[in-house]
């Protein structure tokens, strides 16, 4: 998009209610329907790799429903993020759902595409699995990324029943193929038992620091940002969130809960207090609707999009200007 194009928004909410016409994810156009996209929001609906309860093919599609309520000004971050670049919804990476490896190879091939266009991604999931084929393909365009990972879990184990792909493994393998800048890693908001003490030991000799959701409640959000962004500096910045960092009572729709998480509040607090971090693209995963409530889930997770999304719209506003 030039500096003189302005961006297609959403469907206008006063005039056509937020209930009628498909579900693009608030209510923005198709891809197809502006040619390309300065952000992408794309689903990828698959969870074959989930080692507990399944459903999170269907998140995506349940994010965007709940995100038809969401309005084209954000006045936490101050700015309209859909008239400072464009964003579309790209549809959906359909993968295949009986072969893991062929569906990461899958995922990565169709987000080397939309990255190649020049489009920042903000991918819906879909299980943890896709993290991994994205973030390789972030790392082909940037180079080794920083990793904000948002979750109840480390997501650093080895295998699952001798499977190296699964919702449990991407950031060991990430680290493993020199994808991730191991001087800039952190898990947020993690809590709850291990398999034995040997998982923080292996967790931290890969480089990644934690912040665990008791962290989150005893020092707060403003600390916890602050802490984050001097971990990350300028480097290319890749943001991943597991749902289930939230506390069941925020997020109940997801495969594998834990107790005494963080709120929506301080998710969305800490998201905030990292605008000014080079966010290059995201991801929000383990939505399960099925064990949703009054799509509490669905919401929590489509203002977490709509605060990345609100990010990288500003970046991209801010670079055009230097240009």
């Amino acid at each position: 998009m030039s500096s003189n194009e302005q961006p297609r928004g959403p469907v206008d909410s006063s005039r056509i209610p937020r209930y009628a016409g498909p579900a693009t994810f608030a209510r923005l156009p198709r891809l197809d329907e502006v040619g390309r996209a300065d952000v992408a929001v794309v689903g990828v609906p698959f969870d074959s790799g989930v080692s507990y309860r399944p459903g999170a093919r269907f998140g995506g599609n349940a994010i965007r429903e709940a995100s038809r309520l969401l309005r084209p000004y954000n006045p936490a971050q101050d700015a309209s993020p859909f008239a400072l670049a464009q964003v579309a919804d790209a549809g959906d990476i359909a993968a295949n759902p009986f072969n893991i490896n062929e569906a990461v190879d899958t995922i990565e091939a169709a987000a080397d595409d939309l990255l190649g266009t020049g489009a920042r991604m903000m991918t819906l999931g879909g299980d943890h699995t896709i993290a991994l084929p994205l973030l390789r393909s972030v790392a082909k365009k940037h180079g080794p990324v920083a990793l904000l990972h948002f979750d109840a879990h480390l997501d650093t184990w080895d295998t699952y029943f001798g499977a190296e792909y699964t919702h449990g493994t991407p950031f060991r393998r990430a680290v493993e193929e020199g994808i991730l800048d191991t001087s800039a890693l952190s898990h947020v908001g993690t809590r709850g038992p291990l398999y034995g003490k040997q998982d923080l030991t292996d967790d931290e000799k890969m480089g990644f620091g934690i912040v665990t959701s008791a962290d989150v409640y005893r020092r707060g959000a403003d600390e916890v940002a602050d802490q984050l962004r001097q971990r990350i500096g300028d480097r290319p910045l890749y943001i991943s969130i597991d749902i289930d960092c939230l506390d069941p009572a925020h997020a109940p729709g997801t495969g594998t809960p834990e107790a005494g998480g963080m709120t929506s509040r301080e998710l969305l607090e800490i998201l905030r207090g990292l605008a000014s971090c080079n966010l290059v693209s995201a991801d929000v995963v383990e939505v399960a609707p099925a064990y949703d409530h009054a799509e509490i889930t669905s919401v929590a997770a489509s203002h977490t999009a709509y605060e990345l999304t609100t990010i990288m719209s500003r970046q991209i506003a801010d670079a055009r200007k230097t240009q």
